[in-house]
């Protein structure tokens, strides 16, 4: 899978309008959800910086990516310094996303030609990680600041790309409420990969959510 820049890679994930966050300790689990969200149709991944393996998982899930999921981007989130990004980017990770805006991050991502995403919670982080010459911000936590905040923002700043997670479910009502505040793409990941789906049996059922929830976000792109 050849190497893309930053910029692709965020037209990317702008253009689907779903980025899935997820993270289990079973590394058969984890490639047998990555496969379902790809032939759902997503072709970009968030593989979360949670617990004790996730570092250790992450090789297998790039080994299986490039085996049998031509053109899916690999990322990771929940990355908070600058020595957990090295040691991802190490291991062939396309872009980084964390809960909080780093400068430090930014300098990082920017000398090694990496998209990084930062995690804002006002209109200030914004700005600032707007600044610092972020495209695609990540507004969170959602669930706390909600559409009307995303909304609030664009006001003064209409150019400011936003990614909300935490507070997205797959419902048309709560992703119809996001994309009509002028969200860019929303990430998601417990309320899309319910726990009691994660085995053999519901990986039909987590392709099939995925293939709907990427339908409605292109109806509501559209409109």
């Amino acid at each position: 899978m050849a190497a893309m820049n930053r910029r692709d890679i965020q037209d990317i994930i702008i253009d689907g309008g779903l980025v899935p966050v997820f993270n289990h300790d079973d590394p058969e689990i984890s490639k047998q959800l990555i496969r379902a969200c790809y032939k759902g149709g997503l072709r970009v991944f968030e593989w979360t910086n949670r617990g004790s393996r996730a570092a250790e998982i992450f090789p297998s899930i790039k080994e299986t990516i490039l085996a049998e999921c031509p053109g899916l981007r690999l990322g990771v989130g929940s990355i908070l310094d600058v020595q957990s990004a090295e040691r991802y980017l190490s291991m062939e990770a396309e872009f980084i996303v964390s809960p909080v805006f780093d400068p430090e991050l930014t300098t990082y991502a920017k000398k090694h030609k990496i998209l990084y995403v930062p995690g804002c919670g006002s209109a200030t982080e914004i700005h600032q990680a707007q600044k610092w010459g972020a495209g695609l911000v990540k507004v969170f936590p959602g669930n706390t600041l909600g559409p009307d905040f995303v909304k609030a923002v664009l006001g003064p700043m209409p150019d400011a790309l936003i990614m909300p997670t935490g507070g997205v479910s797959p419902e048309r009502e709560n992703l119809e409420a996001w994309f009509s505040a002028g969200v860019k793409c929303v990430g998601m990941g417990s309320q899309l990969f319910r726990k009691e789906l994660l085995n053999a049996e519901g990986m039909e059922e987590i392709e099939e959510k995925v293939r709907e929830v990427l339908e409605i976000i292109r109806e509501l792109k559209r409109s």
